[in-house]
Order: C-alpha cells, then structure tokens, then sequence
C-alpha cells in the first residue's frame, strides 16, 4: 500500500506552493493556464479528505478539459481510493492517469497493488491481472531510478526516502502477486524486498511477510517480522490485531513441527 507519510508530504508542499509534478519519470514541465485552472488544482490539493479530493480532481478535468494536470487529478483520485478501500477505483482512476502519461509510476504502483488484492483464485482473468500487476510494478521501479522530483519543495533527503518508499511499493506489488499465486517463497522473498527498500516498512506489509514466511516453515523469520509491526506505534489498531492473530498461529506451528 501506499506510503501516507509521503504521500501527504509531497500533497502538503504542493498545497503550499502551489506547484506539482504527476508522480512520473516524465520531464515535462505542467503549466498553469489561466487563474481559474490554478484556484481548480489548489481545491484538489487542499480538499480536506478522500472523498472532497476525488470531487475537486474530477471538477478539475471537467472544467479544463486540456489541463497538463490530468495524469495527476486521476493519480490523486486513484490514490485516495485507495485510502478509502475502493480498489476497483484505484484500478479505473491509476488506468486513466497512465491514459494521461505512461511514465507516471505512482499509478502504476497503485494498479498493480490493487490487481494483486483483487484478483482471486478462480478468477478467470486471473493471471492476466496477475501478470499486469507484475508488469506494473517492475515498470514502476525501473522508472524511479531516473524519476526527477515530483515536487521542487521536496529536499533531497525526502526524494531519496520516496523513492525508498516507492520502490518497496513495487517489490510490495510483486510480493502480493506471488501470494495470490500461492508461491509463498517469492511472496516472502519480495515482501522482504519491500520491507529492506522503505525508509520505514509498513506494518501491514510486515504483517503479510510474516504470514508467506510461515507458509515456507521459517516461523522464527515470520515471528519476527510480526513483532516489528506490533511495536510499531504508527501501526493501525487492524494491523496490531491481525499481527497478534498471525503471531499466534506462527507459534502454535512453530511447536507443532518441533515435535
């Protein structure tokens, strides 16, 4: 999942500045045409939760049909459904900002997550959406090594823990895949992958890397990375819960197969 603290850092400077780039490799430079298109972007980036974002990025693309803010309205608008658990929108909208421009990795990371959430076992088109999200996410992270900032207010330093951030997005993305696929040694493998390339792992991923390192019987790994994410202090009440259930179950196989 996406990295809030990032997210709302790079939303936060773009509010106060006024100024914003699509979460892209692209180096194309936005332009603001008129004073109505300004006050219309500064209303999306200001709007106070998921719902009034969505509102605002949506009026945006229907007033300024031509704006160079497109790709970034929908990546918003894919982004704060994703807050708001709607992973069929985070789909559509993360689809429509790569319409606007294919080098805009934030969508790309958001589609291939929520593909890898979405798609389950009998899904018909199951390794089609598979295989996008994987697609999606290596495609992502090849981009982030030559992304530019998204935002001019962003210091070095915090462009360097976003790009941290974003690329455990992509290692996250492959992880989930791999876990829809049952392979739980990639999904371990790439998980860890996640949890070594963010500047602060998220607990919900620690949470599904302790469950695919059970799965391949390394409990001691798996407890572990569970501990991680009942000590984080940032962690949600959800988290810390299905963190002690998994705990649980980690240690009761843990002294089954000692016997």
């Amino acid at each position: 999942m996406i990295r809030t603290r990032i997210a709302v850092t790079i939303l936060a400077l773009a509010a106060s500045a006024g100024v914003v780039l699509a979460q892209s490799a692209s180096t194309k430079q936005l332009k603001v045409k008129s004073q109505k298109e300004a006050e219309a972007i500064q209303a999306m980036f200001q709007a106070p939760d998921p719902d009034a974002r969505i509102a605002a990025a949506k009026d945006l693309i229907t007033k300024f049909a031509d704006t160079d803010f497109k790709s970034t309205a929908f990546y918003i608008m894919s982004f704060s459904a994703q807050q708001k658990a709607d992973l069929e929108n985070v789909v559509v909208y993360g689809e429509q900002a790569l319409e606007a421009d294919d080098k805009n990795y934030g969508a790309m990371l958001l589609i291939s997550s929520a593909l890898a959430q979405r798609t389950r076992e009998f899904d018909l088109d199951r390794e089609e959406k598979l295989g996008r999200a994987e697609k999606l996410a290596n495609a992502a992270m090849e981009l982030l090594k030559t992304a530019p900032k998204p935002n001019p207010g962003i210091t070095d330093e915090q462009w360097e823990a976003a790009k941290k951030d974003y690329t455990g997005q992509g290692y996250e993305g492959l992880g989930m895949a791999a876990m829809a696929r049952k392979n739980y040694a990639a999904c371990a493998s790439n998980l860890q992958l996640a949890v070594d390339s963010a500047s602060q792992p998220d607990p919900a991923t620690l949470v599904r890397l302790g469950n695919c390192l059970g799965r391949v019987n390394k409990f001691d790994e798996g407890i572990a990375a569970l501990d991680r994410a009942l000590n984080d202090a940032a962690a949600a009440p959800v988290v810390k819960q299905a963190a002690t259930q998994e705990k649980m179950n980690l240690m009761k196989q843990k002294a089954a197969a000692a016997k």
